[in-house]
């Protein structure tokens, strides 16, 4: 679902009141061209057996593959790698000279509080996120094993061990490895939207546990991004005011980083309520066979006390960090 209405692979479809399946030919040839497979599969039988695969799962518009066929080249087929984006200025993950990776107790689920010699506890609606790791070149398998780095900002809009005030706190970071089914799960807070930026989650794969602390090992730094009818619902809550103004300015359209597709393949779905907390989902498939790339640099400036640019609040960057 997009701000537009329903959509496969980020292309509105012609008939939303139907299924995937019912869009028509012209469609479903779209939707092989984009997959750069229309010469391969249009060969005679094999191309129309692949149509009729192409259409026989639909697939939301975050990637995830549904009732594949089969064939694991169909499910390869249905997949989106998830678009690499920037790490922003402050992640924690040894890029700029400030890494939180080498430290024990970095691997947790909960990462409401600080650990080690801090002590803080971030505040704010409860929020838990569950990303789904798929390899594409293995027929979107589970990655079973893989690393997953995760960041945000607090309530504020404040990023430990960078912003103002929170220096030397490490909350809202944390490792987890994936399970037999490629999935990872972390307990937060709802993120704030300060200015420039979208409420987002910032994450980082690895092959495995070993690799976390050698950013060059990353298969795929990303981004999620959060439904605005969530968020507009959240910022309606003591303690996110300043978010209010600040979402109003903002689009998934117009944000600088989520913009060049409105988002499409990293809106997660998200359930739930500010007095029981959300849950929010996304599917994280990855082209293991491609290099990373550094995706897009976010703009914006942080909250009045620890405001700063470059995509995050807690002031300048430090030299050399990502923008």
């Amino acid at each position: 679902m997009t701000p537009e209405g329903p959509a496969y692979q980020g292309r509105p479809l012609p008939h939303p009141e139907e299924g995937v399946v019912d869009q028509g030919l012209g469609f479903d040839l779209g939707t092989l061209h984009s997959r750069r497979r229309v010469l391969g599969l249009l060969g005679g039988a094999g191309g129309m057996a692949a149509l009729a695969a192409c259409g026989s799962g639909s697939t939301p518009a975050n990637g995830t593959s549904a009732s594949p066929t089969s064939s694991s080249a169909s499910v390869d087929s249905s997949l989106t790698e998830i678009p690499d984006e920037t790490n922003g200025p402050y992640p924690a993950d040894g890029t700029n000279g400030v890494s939180v990776l080498d430290k024990d107790g970095i691997v947790r689920q909960d990462i409401r509080s600080s650990f080690g010699d801090s002590g803080a506890t971030a505040q704010g609606i409860p929020f838990t996120f569950e990303l789904t790791v798929l390899d594409i070149v293995e027929g979107g398998e589970p990655m079973a094993g893989a690393a997953v780095y995760a960041w945000q900002c607090d309530r504020d809009g404040k990023y430990s061990l960078y912003s103002e005030g929170v220096e030397d706190e490490n909350y809202l970071r944390g490792v987890q490895v994936a399970d037999s089914q490629g999935r990872v799960k972390f307990v937060s807070v709802f993120p704030a939207c300060y200015p420039g930026r979208w409420p987002h989650v910032h994450f980082e794969v690895y092959p495995g546990l070993d690799d976390v602390t050698d950013y060059d090992k990353r298969l795929s730094t990303s981004q999620l991004a959060l439904p605005k009818k969530v968020c507009d619902a959240v910022f309606a809550t003591t303690g996110y005011e300043a978010s209010v103004d600040n979402l109003a300015q903002l689009t998934l359209k117009t944000d600088n980083v989520f913009g060049d597709d409105g988002g499409v393949h990293q809106l997660a779905a998200t359930t739930g309520s500010p007095e029981a907390g959300y849950t929010a989902t996304l599917t994280v498939p990855i082209d293991t066979s491609t290099e990373p790339t550094a995706g897009n640099a976010p703009g914006g400036r942080g909250p009045e006390g620890g405001g700063g640019s470059g995509g995050g609040p807690g002031g300048q960057p430090p030299s050399g960090a990502p923008r």
